[in-house]
């Protein structure tokens, strides 16, 4: 299934990247639902890289129960949706893929995602398994996903659409929505907030450490009879 593409419009990499390094996901989290409430992280996944920080703008395919009597050699094959996909994104982009109703299937594995090396793509962040983990981690690209697994997904699973809103773990990602991962979970942000969600969630970590540096001192006393000071 074909669709149509847009280019997404970008804050600039020199403005958030350097924001990366001081905030976590949960402040992001915090962050996003103080803002707008609704399911925005994901929780457990794994990476062949634990804890390596995974960002940048998603471009998204979308998976499908496998049908047999539907399946198109091109329309349904995973080399031409992601580079559908990319034509919206591209360099520094994370791949985001949902599963089709199948969270153990195999979406792909260290053959298919050298794709992303070659286009320069910041990562990718999978609803399903991987194979491959051992290449996956030799990769200058950052992998999330919910395990490695040794079966190939095909017989369960199939790619149907790229760039199309996706859900990974209830949460919904829309194209140009920009991916936060790290050893914690994922966080989805939307991309009119991003530039502002990194600043609060790194002026929340500061306070948290001032906050955490004053207990040092704290009477326990005057905790016991008066709460903590905020």
């Amino acid at each position: 299934m074909a669709t149509a593409t847009t280019t997404l419009a970008r804050p600039s990499d020199a403005e958030l990247r350097p924001m990366l390094g001081r905030v976590s996901c949960a402040a992001i989290v915090d962050q996003l639902v103080t803002r707008h409430g609704h399911p925005c992280h994901v929780l457990d996944l794994r990476s062949p890289t634990p804890g390596a920080v995974l960002f940048g703008p998603a471009v998204t395919i979308r998976f499908f129960p496998a049908r047999k009597d539907v399946k198109h050699p091109v329309d349904n094959d995973f080399a031409a949706l992601f580079y559908r996909a990319i034509q919206a994104g591209g360099e520094g982009a994370v791949l985001v893929m949902s599963n089709g109703g199948h969270p153990d299937a195999a979406l792909g594995g260290g053959r298919k995602l050298t794709r992303l090396r070659h286009t320069r793509l910041a990562g990718v962040l999978a609803d399903g398994r991987l194979r491959d983990f051992d290449d996956l981690a030799t990769y200058e690209f950052v992998t999330y996903c919910r395990g490695e697994t040794v079966r190939q997904g095909g017989s369960a699973v199939m790619p149907i659409a790229a760039n199309v809103p996706v859900e990974v773990g209830g949460v919904g990602v829309l194209p140009g929505d920009y991916v936060y991962a790290d050893g914690a979970g994922a966080a989805i942000i939307p991309a009119a907030d991003v530039a502002d969600v990194l600043a609060a969630a790194a002026a929340a970590e500061e306070r948290d450490a001032a906050s955490a540096a004053r207990m040092a001192d704290e009477d326990p006393l005057v905790v016991m009879a008066q709460g903590e000071a905020r």
